[in-house]
């Protein structure tokens, strides 16, 4: 969590554009004459285009900041207008929740979309915003997203020279068994009990419970996932709650120490958010906390009513993925590692092109897609490797995995650099290198009757060729993978030499 990598300083420039766009956004809102809430909503608009608005090229990305008030305003307008029916309110709350997560199948672009539309109609119940106060949110938004998108593509446009990788695509499937059909459903059904049992416990504050079983569900992919993302939520809820008793709850809402201690909350929010999803949260829930307290509504009572509401948010989700279109961790694991897999195919053949001496074969695309999904994998298996896990075996075996795709993904990087030096030759002996590992990576992806056939690779001998030499240490890390990927998942695990 401390020393997480931040390659280019990334994260950290990041999270210093947050800062200086949310800042900006609220100083403009407050030069404008605009109200408290109405500053706090711009401010939040200026946190999520920052936070979700991340297309893999420039332009992409200010097609979606464009079209963020076409998802927001209307949501907004219905918010505010279903304030004082509660019945429609919350059928319309359900329809957007469903609608938001169903719009992931269009890419970045949808999920941005989804999450900005949901979030509006969460600040207004935050904010208990009504019809008269609409025109000064549109205003607000508005503000937000210009001064957000002024620093985000003229005053510090980072992507601009570092375009950002795109993120690898979703699984397959088709109807109920697509990924966004199936989570659509999955946090329909989560937020409906959340807001029923969200309200039984309080009429004004139900709306925490929505949110923390809204926001569960992004970026999940299996039922295990789910339940450790809801275990860290509510563990960075807890530690954030005690942290705001000590800190927010003695400002009394005071505007200066709240606004800077706000901004360090803003950049732990995006320092920490690819990290560590509990730090993510700590910082999330010192923040609201300062900003009840600017709204003079702050006590210790309202702290304990926010974890209480998170635990009714991750008890849902639990329940919607366990009961509702469920997806196996296991499932899950083997359709990442499997891309995984064959991207270390791809990297390896294009590397072997490029030393043969084919100027359009480039493997560093592959590599970078590589690291992606290796990403996706790490948090696949995190229910498997969490500390509160109780099969050894497989969290033996998930830890055994991802060391070796480390070791794969250490050597592909290798790989790439070699090839890339335009004085390295072709050695005849990379071509059966290259095959060997082809056929490791064939071994292990068919299916399982298959592989049972296949002749498993067995690595060549050392040589002092760069390339050959990386080109065997894959072939001992796909080797060792055989053992902990083709035995059953609840035999013991059998240490490979």
């Amino acid at each position: 969590m401390f020393v997480a990598p931040d390659p280019g300083r990334q994260r950290l420039r990041n999270s210093l554009r947050a800062v200086l766009g949310i800042g900006l956004a609220v100083a403009v809102s407050e030069l404008c004459g605009l109200s408290l809430t109405a500053s706090i909503t711009g401010g939040l608009a200026a946190l999520l285009t920052l936070f979700t608005v991340l297309d893999p090229s420039v332009r992409a990305q200010r097609v979606t900041s464009a079209l963020l008030p076409v998802a927001g305003f209307p949501v907004l307008a219905l918010a505010t207008t279903l304030h004082g029916t509660p019945q429609a309110r919350d059928a319309a709350f359900l329809a957007v929740v469903f609608a938001g997560v169903y719009a992931r199948r269009w890419g970045p672009r949808g999920h941005a979309l989804g999450i900005f539309g949901f979030m509006m109609f969460f600040v207004t119940q935050f904010l208990h915003a009504v019809p008269a106060q609409l025109p000064e949110l549109y205003a607000a938004v508005g503000l937000a997203l210009l001064a957000a998108g002024a620093v985000r593509f003229v005053l510090w446009p980072i992507e601009r020279r570092t375009p950002p990788p795109a993120a690898p695509p979703g699984l397959p499937g088709t109807g109920l068994a697509r990924p966004t059909t199936r989570q659509a459903f999955q946090a329909t059904a989560a937020c409906a009990f959340a807001l029923g049992i969200g309200q039984a416990l309080s009429e004004d504050r139900w709306y925490w419970a929505v949110g923390t079983a809204w926001w569960i569900f992004v970026n999940t992919a299996s039922r295990g996932e789910t339940l450790v993302r809801g275990f860290r939520r509510v563990l960075g809820t807890v530690v954030g709650i005690a942290a705001g008793l000590l800190i927010a709850v003695p400002l009394h809402g005071a505007p200066a120490p709240t606004a800077a201690l706000v901004a360090v909350c803003v950049f732990g929010i995006f320092y920490t958010a690819a990290p560590s999803y509990s730090w993510m949260m700590f910082f999330v829930t010192v923040m609201a906390g300062l900003l009840y307290g600017l709204l003079g509504v702050l006590h210790p009572g309202l702290l304990l009513l926010r974890f209480e509401e998170t635990a009714v948010g991750a008890l849902g989700a639990a329940l919607a993925v366990a009961l509702v279109l469920p997806v196996t961790t296991h499932a899950a694991n083997d359709a990442w590692i499997q891309r995984a897999l064959h991207c270390v195919r791809a990297s390896t053949a294009a590397a072997l092109d490029r030393l043969a001496g084919d100027p359009d074969a480039d493997p560093a695309p592959h590599a970078a897609e590589l690291e992606l999904l290796l990403g996706r994998v790490r948090m696949a298996l995190a229910p498997l490797v969490h500390p509160l896990s109780p099969l050894r075996a497989r969290k033996a075996r998930a830890r055994q995995v991802l060391g070796l795709l480390d070791d794969c993904a250490r050597e592909v990087r290798g790989l790439v650099a070699v090839a890339a030096d335009p004085q390295a030759s072709h050695d005849a002996r990379l071509a059966a290198a290259c095959w060997r590992v082809e056929a490791a990576v064939e071994a292990l992806t068919t299916p399982r009757a298959m592989a049972d056939r296949a002749v498993a690779a067995h690595p060549g001998p050392a040589a002092a060729e760069p390339a050959l030499v990386h080109l065997h240490g894959l072939e001992h890390a796909l080797v060792a993978l055989h053992g902990p990927l083709r035995t059953d998942p609840r035999a013991p695990l059998a240490i490979t030499a």
